[in-house]
């Protein structure tokens, strides 16, 4: 059996975790040693509900997925704005440009909805009938395109959101709300035990190769050789002892 190497820098990581927790189980202890010595930080991706390993090796999947964002084009309307500095919410036609605010409009939600159901630039039909299709954005930096005088019609180009459908002025801040509403951290000792949210398959993988009894071996072994650690290891052999003999 090999026995585990670990860094001075874990070992710091290791005693300050133990300083938080007097009575650690075995397990709970080997998933924190292993989260940390490869740097792994895992992520609930709730509206998947699914775990990664990290929400770096998240982001990078969907992205080339192409399953974070998706370009597209607003139009913004000759004339006057219809929304304002305080505007938090806006409710845009993706027809004709006409928009909508949280604040300018006692119910922008309905109003977009009968806007859309009547734009003579909206041709798009399902079944004879316009579709309602409109863009939501509440991002500072897509409406204030449409807080100014606007002299002339424009197009611009905009990220939407693949998870949510919102509405953002570039991908840095598509992906800046994702990790902000879609992601939950969930500590790497809880991932095995619990069965509400699926393991993505090479994160499962990962775990259960590290859990074979000669990797936790390995690392009880390396850990009894830290005067620091002498009592939790002692503690664990007891354990151990005692389920043998339970089992007996």
């Amino acid at each position: 059996m090999t026995t585990a190497v670990i860094s001075s820098t874990l070992i710091e990581e290791l005693k300050s975790f133990f300083k938080k927790n007097r009575k650690p189980d075995l397990i709970t202890s080997y998933l924190f040693y292993l989260e940390k010595k490869h740097h792994l930080n895992p992520v609930i991706f709730i509206k998947e509900k699914r775990i990664y390993k990290s929400k770096e090796e998240l982001i990078q999947f969907l992205e080339k997925q192409g399953k974070l964002w998706r370009e597209t084009e607003i139009k913004i309307q000759i004339g006057e704005p219809e929304v304002n500095s305080l505007t938090k919410k806006i409710y845009i036609c993706p027809f004709s440009g006409k928009v909508f605010g949280d604040n300018t409009h006692a119910n922008p939600q309905d109003a977009i909805y009968d806007w859309v159901s009547k734009c003579k630039e909206n041709t798009e039909r399902v079944d004879g009938q316009r579709v309602k299709r409109f863009f939501v954005s509440e991002d500072p930096e897509v409406i204030k395109n449409y807080i100014k005088p606007q002299k002339v019609a424009l197009k611009k180009t905009v990220f939407s959101s693949a998870v949510t459908g919102k509405l953002f002025a570039n991908k840095a801040s598509v992906v800046e709300d994702f990790v902000l509403h879609q992601l939950k951290s969930i500590p790497l000792a809880e991932v095995p035990s619990q069965n509400r949210y699926e393991i993505q398959e090479d994160f499962l993988k990962f775990i259960e190769e590290n859990l074979k009894e000669t990797q936790i071996s390995s690392f009880v072994e390396a850990m009894s050789q830290y005067s620091d650690f002498s009592k939790f290891v002692a503690s664990w052999l007891e354990e151990g002892e005692q389920e043998d003999a339970a089992e007996v």
